[in-house]
């Protein structure tokens, strides 16, 4: 791999959110770590797994600084007009559409199935993994136990995640040993973490198997899954840009993670109007993301499919690229 891929490759977004403030690690010391451990042993057993096994489970794990590293420097702390460059590339571009049109029956399988638009499932494992390329070098057992028993910031969180990668590595008869992914835990064509590949993986080629790792069709149709569980509306808009006379709004918070609180008609104002008129039910919910260009702010309405794609990752910058990077997919892929 030369240094542009591993550059690429440590790129790779997971399908949770990564605060753009993520707290640095403070130090757990060992006997908190034990008491971690212990902790983790009950909750493994109440599970239905053994002693033996759950310790034979957490001895397959290792500490990896270079996981406590990364995740200290998230890339969504850039702003947008050095983040987008990443992935809104030519060379990501013909790889969409020619891996939308290898897949073509299964994409359109996939979309009438869950009522998901097309150009979105490709558009989310063309940025997570470069459709398969670039899916993670770290041993997802390593970095769940990493961030479970020694960053506090999200220790909980992860240390549930390792808990889930045990069910899943029992029911889906996954190799520990060869689990690689991102330094988050996350695998697969789709960078599914734990809990994910659990809860909404679709065997979507009918092997028996919910195979994320090797199958692109089991990944499509476990993307779009994903969304539509999330609510997507298929043919609804995604976001739309806004033309804004002087400041921006005091009174209008830009998003930032939190639950859709306002609504169409909270945001639009004299001051701040749609760049193009469309029809809109100004009472559905909406939130305003800002885009920091070099020299301005471009804001955004963000409708609640902008939102769906929040889920995957809390970033809204990920949002915008996944959404931007959709409509190049769709006008290329169209367009042959």
């Amino acid at each position: 791999m030369n240094i542009k891929h591993k550059i690429l490759a440590s790129l790779l977004i997971t399908s949770f959110s990564i605060s753009a403030t993520a707290s640095t690690s403070t130090a757990i010391d060992d006997s908190n770590v034990a008491s971690l451990k212990t902790e983790f042993m009950q909750t493994q057993k109440a599970l239905g797994f053994t002693e033996k096994e759950v310790q034979q489970f957490l001895d397959k794990a290792n500490y990896n600084q270079g996981v406590i590293d990364a995740m200290t420097r998230p890339w969504e702390a850039k702003p947008w007009h050095q983040y987008y460059p990443i992935f809104l590339t030519d060379k990501r571009l013909n790889a969409g559409v020619a891996f939308w049109k290898k897949h073509e029956a299964t994409v359109k399988r996939a979309a009438k199935e869950f009522g998901v638009d097309p150009e979105i499932i490709i558009a989310i494992i063309g940025i997570e993994t470069f459709y398969g390329g670039y899916m993670g070098n770290y041993p997802v057992v390593d970095a769940l136990y990493t961030l479970g028993f020694y960053y506090p910031a999200r220790a909980t969180f992860f240390r549930k995640e390792l808990s889930n990668l045990q069910t899943l590595i029992e029911d889906e008869k996954l190799d520990i040993n060869n689990l690689k992914g991102s330094y988050a835990g996350a695998m697969g064509f789709g960078q599914f973490i734990p809990s994910s590949y659990r809860h909404y993986s679709v065997d979507f080629d009918h092997d028996g198997r919910r195979d994320l790792l090797n199958s692109p069709v089991d990944a499509i149709g476990s993307v779009a899954n994903y969304f539509h569980q999330h609510g997507w509306q298929a043919g609804a808009p995604v976001a739309l840009p806004l033309t804004v006379t002087g400041e921006f709004p005091a009174d209008v918070k830009i998003w930032s993670g939190e639950k859709l609180n306002y609504k169409i008609s909270d945001i639009l104002s004299p001051s701040v109007s749609l760049a193009e008129s469309i029809d809109l039910d100004i009472s559905q919910p909406a939130l305003v993301v800002n885009l920091e260009q070099q020299d301005k702010h471009e804001y955004w309405l963000g409708l609640k499919n902008f939102y769906v794609i929040t889920r995957y990752n809390r970033s809204p910058l990920y949002a915008m690229a996944v959404y931007q990077f959709s409509q190049q997919l769709k006008h290329a892929h169209d367009g042959h």
